[in-house]
């Protein structure tokens, strides 16, 4: 666990760690434990009516209550504990709050539990968050082929529209043709069938382009071909007159 504090201004600025297990402990008091149950219990003995005390009975049925409340604690302790220890190894994204109140999503892997005050803790990268802060599970594969797909569809959308392209995008349409090709069925699961329509309008476009330059340097060299062979006539006349 990280033993430094950020510091800014003068002022210990407090991690989105920190501000996990502030929420944790905040909603651990404002809750009915087994402590505020019992220190109740006490009261209600103690400032009992002396006319009409409570008898007995009330009192084995509010011990009873306590130890439901005690037993359910445990249990619920116990389920907290088995959960976040199913996460260790696991990549998950933690929602906390940001400086400006906006939600904020830490991403990593869980390394480990930390159980205090019968509370869950899985720890990323030497931060602890609470359980109950944990948004998501992801699977490994799932978001590698995710976070493809997502800039493939980036770098696509960069593009000018098809119609407007040149030979200066040709290695651009060129890479995302290659990384597409290349990709699992899977992966290709998370590319949208418009974005691949779209790649094909690129594709062919390139193929027009570079067909049209082609034939225009064709042209080019018949050209050059065809000044070359007049050059070369007009001189054996020419010689051929001087013999005369």
């Amino acid at each position: 666990m990280a033993l430094m504090a950020p510091v800014e201004n003068g002022q210990i600025v407090e991690t989105e760690s920190q501000k996990s297990l502030k929420k944790q402990l905040t909603a651990s008091k404002n809750g009915m434990d087994k402590e505020a149950f019992l220190q109740l219990l006490v009261a209600q003995m103690q400032y009992q009516d002396p006319l009409e005390p409570t008898s007995n009975t009330e009192f084995v049925s509010q011990y009873a209550q306590f130890s439901q409340v005690e037993q359910m604690q445990n249990l619920a302790a116990t389920s907290e504990l088995a959960r976040a220890t199913s996460l260790v190894g696991q990549h998950v994204y933690v929602k906390t709050t940001g400086s400006d109140g906006d939600p904020k999503y830490i991403y990593g892997k869980v390394d480990y539990v930390a159980f205090e005050n019968n509370k869950a803790y899985v720890a990323i990268e030497e931060s602890l968050y609470s359980i109950d802060d944990v948004d998501t599970v992801v699977d490994l594969q799932y978001k590698d082929a995710y976070d493809k797909a997502y800039d493939f569809n980036e770098r696509l959308n960069k593009l000018p529209k098809p119609t407007n392209i040149d030979l200066s995008n040709a290695e651009e349409i060129d890479e995302l043709e290659k990384i597409y090709n290349e990709m699992t069925d899977y992966e290709k699961s998370f590319v949208a069938s418009d974005v691949v329509k779209r790649l094909n309008q690129y594709i062919e476009r390139l193929k027009e382009i570079r067909a049209a330059a082609e034939e225009d340097g064709k042209g080019d060299e018949t050209e050059e071909g065809g000044e070359e062979s007049g050059g070369d006539s007009g001189k054996e006349e020419t010689e051929g007159a001087d013999k005369a």
